[in-house]
Formats: C-alpha cells, sequence, structure tokens
C-alpha cells in the first residue's frame, strides 16, 4: 500500500528486469519508464537506453520515483535529494540483490513507522524516508537558491529549472 500511495500519479523509472518481474506488466496509473539497452518494446511503459536520458524526458514538475533493480539504484543514489525506503529487519538467505550501501551522514531521517512481525510479516520493518542533507549539489539546495534569488536572468532560471527533477529512490 505504501508503494502505491507513493508512486500513483507519477513517473517511475526501472531496469528491464524490474520490469520483466512485475506480473501484470506496467503499474497503472504511473508513467512506467525502462531502462533497457537492447529490448524496445515493453507494454504500456517507455523506454530509454540510460537512466540520463529517461531523465531528460522528465519535467521540473514531475515527481520521479527510481524503483530498482540493484545497478539502477546505484546509478540513482547521488542523484537521488529523498530516499523512501522500507527497511527489513533479517536477511532472507534467498535474497540476491541489495539497495546499495550509503552514507546515512549525507541524510536526515524525515519519516520513520516502525512495525513488528505479525500475521502477515514474518520479519520486523520500518518505513524510513531519508531527505538529503542541503549541500550545493542537492536539489534542494538548488530550489532554495532558485526560490531566494530574485533577479536571476532568464538563462540562469532556465537552466536552474533543468536540474531541479524531484528524484526519489524507493
Amino acid at each position: 500500500r505504501r508503494f502505491k500511495a507513493l508512486t500513483t500519479g507519477h513517473t517511475i523509472i526501472m531496469g528491464r528486469k524490474t520490469f520483466e518481474s512485475l506480473p501484470k506488466g506496467a503499474l497503472p496509473n504511473r508513467r512506467n519508464v525502462v531502462l533497457s539497452r537492447n529490448e524496445k518494446n515493453f507494454p504500456g511503459a517507455e523506454t530509454f537506453a540510460s537512466l540520463k536520458d529517461a531523465l531528460a524526458s522528465c519535467t521540473a514538475e514531475e515527481d520521479v520515483y527510481i524503483i530498482g533493480g540493484a545497478s539502477v539504484y546505484t546509478e540513482a543514489l547521488p542523484l537521488a535529494d529523498r530516499l523512501c525506503l522500507t527497511e527489513v529487519h533479517d536477511t532472507p538467505k534467498e535474497a540476491d540483490a541489495f539497495f546499495p550501501d550509503f552514507n546515512r551522514e549525507e541524510w536526515d531521517v524525515d519519516f520513520l513507522e516502525k512495525h513488528e512481525k505479525d500475521e502477515k510479516h514474518a520479519q520486523d520493518y520500518d518505513f524510513i524516508d531519508y531527505v538529503r542533507k542541503w549541500n550545493n549539489t542537492s536539489t534542494y539546495y538548488r530550489r532554495y537558491l532558485t526560490k531566494a534569488s530574485k533577479r536571476k536572468t532568464a538563462q540562469a532560471q532556465a537552466q536552474s529549472a533543468s536540474l531541479d527533477i524531484k528524484c526519489v529512490l524507493i
């Protein structure tokens, strides 16, 4: 339910294997984008050869959610402003893919909801949202500078807007 609530009405970007793992194909009520260097036909989805190309197709007003797989997460992590994660307090023996390590010192916890194991969940887990701390490369910082400066030239404003894609890893 959390994933659906976060991503409905927004753009989701995923790798080919993630798309192929979706039981019913493209997720409804979202702009589905698949990254693939070879295949081009994914019903209900747009295809781009690279994350850079996929992000270039997005507007500054779009919330863009990166939904996997592992290599896409790794590539997108330096670009992300926000991480919306489910942290499971266990590692199943059959697990073969993981979210990449990241420096938690670069992030502030914005939301935390703890869940204990129950009849539906075999492990404790947390919903946790991180927001990147301000620095001169983060989108939040660029957004602040854009709002704070009332005398930017049209060229500088256009350049700033082109960098202002809200990139969320989920």
